[in-house]
């Protein structure tokens, strides 16, 4: 990058050397511009709000060879900008983030800033479970949100768990936060809570091959899920019901596999959601409904573990 005056000029030609790599963008940012001043600003010791006017103002030189390193090794590795900086915004807030969990960026955020109305009355939300936590982001904001409940963060990964409890202590919410190593509701017998939320892996084991260099950098525990997608989505519907309390909402992400899903279950009346600033694949159901199908939840479950079970013994036997 040949020097520049301003940190504006130098977001600019930042992305354009991005742009000219041909790097992918989907990891809290979507386009060059907003991943170079996301690489800038961190080197600066910026936050990503910064008042525009502050972009005018000039780099040294030894500014400058810092930002030169931090994009050659995003363009070199083609690691997303969040593992460079160890830092991802997630509904407002800065989580902790590195290789061992997916970097957040689920539409999620939004329900959490409207408290999930009109879908529950906030003011009895007392118990939730950020169900397959990661990074822990979605359990934390719903903390903040809802400063009277407590809060369970589960997943399988003990990786994906540390960096749960870094953001658990570097928020501040020991006191009502837990995170709990769990394979769905495996290690959660007896517990209910008004709220389950879940962005669980989703991705099928075709799209996952086809996925850019910078989502492979990314644990695969935290995005495949057999050969639709929907493993992992299946055995959460089938275990939800007995989780939520009497008026209690289970809310999932699908992404992609949302047509995939609709398919397995037309009977279902998946409650799709709509989101202002952008993204898809995330349904709410009831706990009633999710009683009323239960039988088929259950049944599919079954049906696709012994699946699992027979392809792994056939491969056992080749």
């Amino acid at each position: 990058m040949k020097p520049h005056h301003t940190i504006r000029e130098i977001i600019l030609a930042g992305a354009e050397r991005m742009q000219v790599a041909g790097l992918a963008f989907g990891h809290g940012t979507d386009n060059a511009s907003d991943e170079a001043a996301a690489l800038v600003l961190h080197s600066l010791g910026l936050p990503f709000d910064v008042m525009d006017a502050e972009l005018d103002n000039p780099v040294t030189t030894a500014q400058l060879a810092a930002i030169d390193e931090l994009i050659d090794q995003r363009i070199a590795t083609r690691k997303p900008a969040a593992y460079l900086t160890n830092e991802a915004w997630f509904a407002g807030m800065p989580f902790y983030v590195d290789d061992r969990v997916l970097v957040p960026r689920s539409p999620i955020a939004e329900l959490i800033e409207s408290r999930f109305m009109p879908w529950i009355d906030p003011g009895r939300v007392e118990n939730i479970l950020d169900l397959c936590t990661g990074s822990g982001c979605i359990g934390i904001a719903c903390a903040c949100t809802f400063p009277d409940a407590q809060v369970q963060l589960a997943d399988l990964s003990a990786d994906a768990l540390h960096v749960a409890r870094r953001n658990i202590d570097q928020h501040e919410l020991s006191a009502r936060v837990q995170a709990i190593q769990s394979d769905l509701f495996g290690n959660l017998a007896g517990r209910q809570y008004d709220l389950i939320v879940s962005n669980p892996p989703y991705v099928s084991h075709d799209e996952v091959r086809e996925l850019p260099e910078e989502y492979h950098h990314e644990p695969s525990l935290g995005l495949a899920a057999g050969e639709d997608g929907l493993d992992i989505v299946v055995r959460i519907l089938a275990g939800a019901a007995t989780h939520l309390s009497r008026n209690g909402i289970l809310v999932v992400e699908v992404g992609y596999s949302q047509a995939a899903l609709e398919v397995l279950f037309p009977m279902v009346p998946f409650m799709w959601l709509e989101f202002e600033y952008g993204g898809d694949g995330v349904f709410m159901l009831g706990r009633e409904q999710l009683v009323q199908y239960q039988s088929v939840f259950t049944r599919t479950a079954a049906q696709r573990s012994d699946r699992s079970m027979a392809i792994t013994r056939s491969s056992e036997n080749e």
